[in-house]
């Protein structure tokens, strides 16, 4: 794991280089407004994070919510065309382990307009970048939509036991779907089988192909397989095929990643192709992106101690001031962060070095 600073200044240090890397590919900054109408977000409420939206009223009556989501907004303000843009954002919403309503910095893309082959792969690599540059150690699953869409129609079982079908796959409960799928045909109940215990490199996919039951099956595989080609082996070690990351298949309808990095117990980067919440939203238009929580970036933080300075800096109450900022000039000089204080004062943390005058 790298070692990193205090959250603060953690985060301000990954969202520059993550501005950077994203802007490096041309995509331009995006600034949002910090409220919307409740009634739009309302309206898409199972694409938000969070059960809770948090509302006030303007000086005309209208209900109005802080915004709860950033990709949401930027595609409402999509036209037409081809638009990249970034966003370094806050939201507003229920924070994870607080119970309650938190500013929440986030980072992400979106790709509205025509996505191809290209369009994809390049939010792919920007995706394991944006994970590398948070840590050594990163995983980045993927999934597909597209494959999950063609197994349900493939599946004679109804709305409701699709719905829980759909739920034991995110929890890999191999054992229920046997279960839910007693009364398919025999390939079917397979397929569900083998996609909840299904954990793989892209070299894996032979196993994938060999249960695909229909034309939209076999093209969700091929797809990802072409995938690989953007990669290098380095890269492509870090990445795996799991389909418990599946996403609301209203919005999404192909293409879904989550990325992990080692010290954080969740997800801290998500996304993938979202033509259906496009379409919900009136836009003609192909959609992929994705978010960085970097509100996560704390657990990285905790306990970790390389914030602090260098030198912790001891003085007397005789020691001359001109012997302290001698002495701490010369240790900054040499690029180590100091710390003076009086003696008898309980440090604050650890230090490589401490020095008395």
């Amino acid at each position: 794991m790298k070692n990193v600073p205090e959250p603060e200044a953690y985060e301000e240090r990954v969202g520059s280089r993550l501005r950077q890397l994203y802007a490096s590919y041309g995509y331009a900054p995006f600034k949002v407004c910090k409220f919307e109408p409740y009634d739009f977000y309302s309206a898409n409420k199972s694409f938000i994070t969070g059960d809770h939206i948090l509302t006030f009223t303007d000086i005309n009556g209208k209900l109005m919510a802080l915004k709860p989501d950033v990709t949401l907004s930027i595609v409402k303000n999509y036209t037409s065309g081809q638009k990249k843009v970034y966003y370094h954002e806050n939201v507003y919403r229920e924070s994870r382990n607080a119970g309650e309503f938190g500013e929440i910095p986030q980072a992400g893309i979106e790709c509205i307009g025509a996505v191809d082959k290209v369009q994809q792969a390049e939010v792919l690599s920007m995706a394991t970048q944006s994970l590398a540059i948070i840590s050594d150690h990163w995983l980045l699953n993927i999934a597909s939509m597209k494959l999950i869409g063609a197994l349900v129609g493939a599946t004679r079982a109804g709305a409701d036991k699709v719905k829980a079908l759909l739920s034991c796959l995110r929890k890999k409960n191999r054992h229920e779907i046997r279960e839910l799928t007693a009364a398919e045909d025999r390939n079917v109940s397979l397929a569900w089988e083998t996609l909840a215990s299904f954990y793989a490199p892209f070299d894996g996919l032979g196993e994938l192909r060999s249960i695909s039951l229909n034309a939209g099956m076999h093209e969700a595989c091929d797809e990802i397989s072409a995938l690989a080609e953007g990669f290098s082996e380095e890269e492509l070690s870090h990445i795996r095929i799991d389909f418990s990351i599946i996403s609301d298949e209203a919005y999404y309808n192909g293409l879904v990643f989550k990325g992990y990095v080692e010290g954080v117990h969740t997800a801290i980067l998500s996304g993938g192709r979202y033509d259906n919440l496009a379409g919900h939203l009136g836009k003609k238009a192909q959609a992929v992106g994705f978010a960085v929580y970097l509100d996560m970036l704390n657990s990285l933080s905790s306990g970790n101690t390389a914030g602090n300075p260098d030198v912790l800096l001891l003085y007397g109450e005789d020691t001359p001031l001109s012997r302290v900022a001698e002495e701490s000039g010369r240790l900054r000089r040499e690029g180590r962060r100091v710390l003076c204080l009086p003696k008898g004062t309980p440090p604050d943390g650890t230090y490589a070095d401490i020095v008395e005058l």
